[in-house]
């Protein structure tokens, strides 16, 4: 199916944050900020409520076939029905609504699986709400890598932060901070520098990516006198990329590689743990920050923050992040189809 007449597959999140909140701010700005058409994979009463709460006049149609979406998008928001279990309150999460949170999910990859849908876009989730009901992956991105995973072999998911030309990629995401010098291997770094690489050419054109790889310890362990990750393990997967014919420098200390000199000289910076790499771009880009997956076969691709429990249903949250989401998970899924 042509892209034009494909929709982006979008999750509700936890229906107790600003996910629907977002998303009916998203449909509303769809002509002023010329947001490409997307279904909804969640509950039409919860979304009605919550336009109710912010005062949005908001159409809704539910459908049975997410290929009706772009057909109804310039006049309604299209929804994909998913139940969620229990009272919903703005502001007051319920761990009976995980199960909706999780079928919301698993349906937007298979949309994008069966080619009904160009791109997964994700609200957000609460992970200690999903902890609760039983969850076991320690987030969205490695929750999205088993589903992709269709022939059994294990995918290597990598999160990227985007905005315009910063991209940032953190190797190590989810773990303990005192965990960090215990995962990073040159094997998994070699590997974070390889996908990353890949996928800067599949999804945004750059055919050749200059990648600077950031040191582990303060002044990237100065010769080994702040510690010797930088010499036994992060040099060495460097040097491996670099015999693989990859534009790759480091290891560069971090505290110097996101001034605005600094990131001229490259297309995205690869940090050793995930504050490493996310404190300076969300410094730098918090409203039109993207949370992208590399790794996978599809193009995923969410709202660069949580939640927000604390101002949902108040009118306050900003829908910038999900906007440019949406916009990235077309530009991207584009190139991907203009490459195959």
């Amino acid at each position: 199916m042509a892209l034009a007449h494909t929709p982006l597959a979008l999750t509700l999140g936890d229906p107790a944050g600003i996910g629907p909140d977002i998303t009916l701010l998203a449909w509303t700005a769809r002509r002023r900020e010329s947001i490409p058409p997307f279904v909804v994979l969640g509950d039409a009463a919860v979304l009605a409520t919550r336009a109710k709460a912010l005062g949005l006049a908001v159409p809704i149609a539910e459908i049975a076939d997410a290929r009706a979406a772009p057909g109804l998008f310039a006049d309604a928001l299209p929804v994909l029905p998913i139940k969620v279990s229990g009272q919903v309150i703005a502001g007051h999460p319920d761990e009976a609504a995980m199960k909706a949170v999780k079928q919301s999910i698993e349906g937007a990859v298979r949309l994008v699986q069966q080619g009904t849908a160009r791109a997964v876009v994700t609200n957000p989730v609460s992970k200690a709400m999903l902890y609760r009901a039983g969850f076991s992956f320690p987030g969205h991105t490695e929750y999205l890598a088993s589903l992709a995973a269709t022939d059994g072999r294990p995918m290597l998911p990598v999160m990227m932060l985007a905005s315009g030309p910063l991209k940032v990629v953190p190797v190590t995401v989810h773990i303990p901070l005192h965990e960090v010098p215990r995962a990073l291997t040159k094997d998994l770094i070699l590997a974070v520098i390889e996908t990353t690489a890949k996928d800067l050419g599949r999804f945004f054109g750059i055919e050749r990516p200059r990648l600077a790889v950031t040191g582990l310890n303060p002044h990237a362990g100065e010769d080994g006198s702040l510690g010797r990750e930088e010499i036994d393990i992060i040099a060495p997967a460097i040097e491996a990329a670099r015999h693989k014919g990859l534009d790759v420098t480091g290891p560069h200390p971090a505290d110097t590689l996101f001034h605005a000199g600094a990131r001229a000289t490259y297309d995205a910076a690869i940090a050793m743990y995930h504050d490493q790499a996310l404190v300076p771009f969300k410094t730098l880009a918090f409203d039109e920050g993207v949370n992208v997956t590399l790794g996978l076969p599809f193009v995923r691709t969410s709202p660069d923050h949580g939640t927000a429990f604390g101002i949902a249903g108040t009118g306050k949250a900003s829908p910038k992040s999900l906007i440019e989401a949406l916009r990235l998970a077309d530009a991207m899924s584009r190139k991907a189809e203009a490459r195959a």
